[in-house]
């Protein structure tokens, strides 16, 4: 018989169980083991995802997203690509303005020849024969005679000078006066100012060097 204290367990009851009952279990905790499928399963990062699935913001259109590659792309990354790539603008402007100025293309001009008033003074002054295109030649043989040691021929020489400057002068204003009274006529709205500057200027320089290049013929009318 079996003796113990008066009202505590027999000794043999918790001996015949098997499988003691976990003090975990006794005060609610649980295992690390036990924890939730969502928690403990492992993402697999190589599923596709499903394309009908949402993504949480809206899928650009193809032109919004073109501009941005393209803009991502001319970003400069550095001070020297992007002084290298105005190098290039500037390059390519110049070639532009230089085939302009031999063709005449109103689209790349420079500013100072834009425009259909400065178009019209640069044909009226190659349609006419001027005086002033010639001055750097004859200046040329002005200065050869007056460099010469004989006095008649340096007199010669004197005159000549003088004799070109008036040509010119007369030549020049009666130009600007005509030039300025066609501008009236066919640009009475369009501004006008230094257009009668600009073409005596160009009178000064030999038709073959002007720029832009001449577009009409001698003789015939703008």
């Amino acid at each position: 018989m079996t003796r113990g204290v008066v009202g505590s367990f027999p000794a043999g009851l918790w001996s015949n169980r098997s499988d003691p009952v976990p003090l975990g279990f006794v005060f609610g905790s649980r295992s690390k083991n036990e924890k939730t499928p969502a928690a403990s399963a492992p993402v697999d990062s190589q599923t596709p995802r499903d394309p009908q699935a949402p993504k949480g913001r809206p899928t650009p259109k193809r032109s919004v997203a073109q501009s941005q590659r393209r803009s991502v792309a001319n970003t400069p990354m550095t001070r020297k690509e992007a002084a290298k790539r105005q190098r290039d603008a500037r390059r390519a402007d110049m070639a532009k303005q230089r085939a302009a100025l031999a063709s005449g293309d109103e689209r790349y001009l420079p500013a100072r020849d834009k425009g259909p008033v400065r178009k019209f003074a640069r044909d009226f002054v190659d349609s006419r024969f001027c005086i002033a295109e010639y001055f750097l030649p004859m200046a040329v043989v002005i200065l050869v005679l007056s460099m010469l040691r004989n006095a008649q021929l340096q007199n010669i020489a004197l005159l000549l000078w003088l004799a070109v400057i008036l040509m010119i002068v007369v030549d020049s204003v009666f130009t600007g006066f005509r030039l300025k009274k066609q501008l009236r006529e066919r640009f009475p709205d369009e501004p006008k100012r230094g257009a009668v500057a600009y073409a005596l200027m160009r009178t000064l320089q030999m038709r073959r060097l002007r720029l832009p290049k001449p577009q009409v013929k001698r003789g015939e009318r703008p």
